[in-house]
């Protein structure tokens, strides 16, 4: 495991031609900050350039070991991918990345020249990136695979140190479960995330978010069939009493998700503003 310890602002080498630039926007939401990966040597790709913050996309410019010639996003949350316009504006580099979806906590300024597809490779001078598209976190998320080094950049779709919101309507519980289960058949040898430390022991990382998610959506079960037809705000406070109070706001964005999965599988019905388990579904 690489020495790791996140300072933002200051550039770190965590593989041969990865290193990484976390932005000054640490919170409770964005942990330590949101990562920029600066992958290459003389010619650069730059993975998620983060907010709109000029300071930080300066700081890439500066601490960049050579020339700024791709600009990519996993997806356009607004602390990711709204530091695109400013870099390229910059550099002259191109965007490349999926577009905003129609959603209030998108970044409508992140306009790509080339969208990805699933599965398609994008050769960045010395080395390659493959768009995985792994819907979930967002419905345009997208983790890029760096198949020599074996390292998966993962966005939103893994923190390190914490487990991803999943926000309706653009959220999808039942999507982020699926595209948490494909990245088992990839050779991950590494991760690097949006936020937080390197991940070295991926596949345990992976298997530990898919067991914590079951483990929650088996709370939220058993707390609808304790409660009957319940409010969201009464189930939250059962199925997240291991979570601080002031982050319910937060655990409620997942909570729905979990519900809306379980009634699309035909286990929860909703009645105006209750939920319910629906007649016959397990307990």
């Amino acid at each position: 495991m690489p020495a790791d310890a996140i300072k933002p602002g200051e550039l770190a080498s965590l593989a041969p031609s990865i290193r990484r630039l976390t932005a000054f926007n640490a919170g409770t939401m964005t942990g330590p900050g949101t990562n920029t990966w600066i992958l290459g040597e003389k010619e650069l790709a730059v993975l998620d350039p983060g907010p709109a913050s000029p300071r930080h996309v300066r700081n890439i410019v500066d601490q960049a070991p050579g020339e700024v010639r791709w600009i990519l996003a996993t997806h356009t949350h607004l602390d990711h991918s709204p530091g695109a316009a400013l870099l390229a504006e910059l550099t002259g580099a191109p965007l490349i990345g999926p577009p905003p979806p129609p959603d209030v906590r998108q970044d409508p300024s992140f306009r790509p020249a080339v969208q990805p597809e699933d599965g398609q490779e994008f050769d960045l001078g010395g080395f390659a990136l493959r768009a995985v598209h792994t819907p979930g976190h967002a419905s345009n998320h997208f983790c890029w695979w760096h198949a020599p080094q074996g390292v998966l950049f993962t966005g939103d779709h893994i923190m390190q140190g914490s487990t991803v919101v999943i926000a309706p309507p653009d959220g999808d519980m039942s999507a982020y479960m699926a595209s948490l289960t494909r990245l088992l058949d990839l050779p991950i040898r590494a991760m690097a995330p949006g936020h937080g430390r390197w991940i070295d022991r991926p596949e345990q990382e992976i298997r530990g978010l898919i067991a914590h998610r079951e483990k929650r959506e088996e709370k939220v079960v058993s707390a609808m069939n304790a409660l009957g037809p319940a409010v969201l705000e009464a189930i939250l406070a059962r199925v997240y009493d291991d979570v601080p109070e002031r982050l319910h706001p937060v655990a409620a964005l997942s909570l729905e998700a979990h519900l809306l999965k379980l009634e699309r599988e035909g286990r929860a019905r909703r009645d105006g503003t209750s939920w319910r388990l629906a007649d016959g579904a397990p307990q």
